[in-house]
């Protein structure tokens, strides 16, 4: 008789783990869903954008160097800013 108490006081521990388990399952899975809908909403924009590493890396050292000239001439000098 205890035995069964016992049990059935197990059963309805683990039915409630259960429950509580099924229900932090649904609510990470719409987490997830909703990570991966924002994802694909950015993955064109980040992911291959067609132009290789080394051009993104000459087109920066570009970049960087248009910058630092308009600075000297902003500045009103000839100091090389490097």
């Amino acid at each position: 008789e205890n035995e069964k108490g016992h049990k059935e006081s197990k059963k309805k521990d683990t039915e409630i783990a259960l429950a509580a388990t099924e229900e932090e399952l649904k609510l990470t899975q719409e987490q997830l869903d909703k990570a991966v809908a924002y994802y694909e909403k950015l993955k064109p924009t980040c992911v291959d954008s067609g132009v290789t590493y080394e051009e993104r890396v000459k087109r920066r050292e570009e970049e960087i160097q248009s910058l630092q000239e308009a600075l000297q001439i902003l500045a009103g000098s000839d100091v090389n800013i490097a």
